[in-house]
């Protein structure tokens, strides 16, 4: 039998019952479509996430504070992290770390920053904020801007003068409708002269840039939080294609800086933009894998059903089995023609799935970009080459045994049974 024979012939068989054809196919179409719509979805979040890290700029690495390694046999990141989570703060990184970074040639600028909370108030208006100190040149390098207004000086950092600029929610939440420059609003017991006013940006990753009071970062240091240290600072590259040299040129300064013979034992970490790639490409591969395992249940449980409508339809047509096989039919005929529908039956519903599929990955990316999230909407090729491969992979894994079953009776087992 050719395999338009097959395939006509499996289609005649499958019409005979659309409603349980349509139930079979529908559990493949979930599963296919889970396939597509999570494929869509890591790649729609690495969009969003890649947006979210350029934002800060392309040309750039980062420093931050670590807490180095003190085990044998732990992974310093591993116990990093740990430690951070149980409160250990690094208080080794200062500004003169950034002021001898500055000094390699491929280093054009940096700015460093602190976080701090404090309440906020102006007139009647009691805030809880969030305190961003940081450098000047952070308006220089970042991809913030000022709406109106201005951002403050190097001056004003060095003298600790007591300015600051309001993120957009903040001036809203202080002063409504009204112009808030020149105004002082009070911070930890001080006032604080309001000189600009930030351009609505909105969360990047967990940070909601709209919600900060942004204070030079000596100012806050000495003034309101009474340390030396900072948290971490980014440096903008002249030849970023230098990245990875420059990176460890910094590492060199830091581990002088800071008395550290052993890297291993480094209280800092240096990240280029590269690393930070490659990070996101991890975490996004690790989540997808994991949502396809979940997605893989739907699809056993829509194969088990295919293997039960198998059998039920071998049982439905033992006759023609017997009479099939009493005029010539052979072991690999009747196996081919059962396995056949198997296999379309799961090739239709995944055709539907990745239709299905793509329509609802669609929509999650319109719906999104509604809520102005930088949400693409990529089906990678490897989606369809899945979603195809599942299909029939379990049209022949649960067709199989129902199809070999049928192919075995013998023609007058078959007839007499009828």
């Amino acid at each position: 039998m050719s395999i338009i024979e097959l395939i006509k012939t499996s289609l005649i068989s499958l019409r005979g019952n659309l409603l349980r054809t349509g139930l079979t196919v529908l559990g493949i179409v979930i599963g296919i479509s889970s396939i597509i719509i999570v494929f869509s979805a890591g790649e729609g979040i690495k969009s969003l996430i890649l947006a979210q890290i350029e934002s800060f700029g392309t040309n750039i690495i980062q420093t931050e504070t670590k807490v180095p390694s003190t085990k044998k046999g732990v992974a310093a990141d591993t116990e990093s992290g740990a430690a951070m989570a149980q409160g250990v703060q690094v208080t080794t990184l200062t500004l003169e770390d950034m002021e001898d970074i500055n000094k390699i040639p491929n280093v054009k600028r940096s700015y460093a920053n602190i976080l701090s909370q404090d309440q906020a108030n102006y007139g009647n208006e009691f805030r809880k904020v969030f305190l961003l100190g940081t450098s000047p040149s952070y308006i220089d390098i970042d991809k913030s801007e000022v709406d109106y207004g201005r951002f403050f000086t190097e001056a004003e950092d060095n003298s600790l003068a007591q300015v600051v600029v309001l993120g957009s929610k903040i001036k809203d939440k202080l002063f409504g409708d009204s112009d808030p420059i020149g105004k002082s609003i009070r911070l930890h017991s001080s006032k604080f002269v309001v000189v600009g006013v930030m351009k609505p940006r909105g969360a990047v990753m967990i940070m909601d840039f709209d919600d900060y009071v942004y204070v030079p970062v000596q100012t806050l240091q000495k003034k309101v939080m009474g340390i030396n240290h900072i948290l971490y600072m980014v440096h903008e590259l002249d030849d970023v294609s230098l990245a990875d040299d420059t990176a460890e040129e910094v590492k060199y300064i830091l581990r002088t800086n800071h008395d550290i013979s052993d890297p291993a034992k480094d209280d800092f970490r240096v990240t280029t933009m590269e690393e930070m790639m490659s990070m996101l490409d991890t975490i996004t591969g690790a989540l997808t894998l994991l949502l396809l395992a979940i997605v893989a249940v739907s699809l056993i449980v829509g194969g088990v059903g295919i293997m039960n409508i198998m059998y039920v339809i071998v049982s439905e047509r033992i006759s023609e089995i017997g009479l099939r096989k009493a005029v010539g039919a052979k072991y690999k005929d009747i196996m081919l023609q059962f396995l056949a529908e198997s296999i379309l039956v799961t090739l239709i519903g995944g055709a539907v799935g990745i239709i299905l599929g793509v329509i609802i990955s669609l929509g999650i990316s319109f719906g999104a970009k509604n809520f102005g999230l930088d949400w693409d909407f990529i089906v990678p090729f490897q989606a369809y080459l899945v979603a195809l491969g599942f299909s029939v992979v379990f049209g022949v894994f649960f067709g199989i045994y129902p199809a070999r079953k049928a192919a075995k009776m013998s023609p007058m087992e078959a007839l007499r049974s009828e």
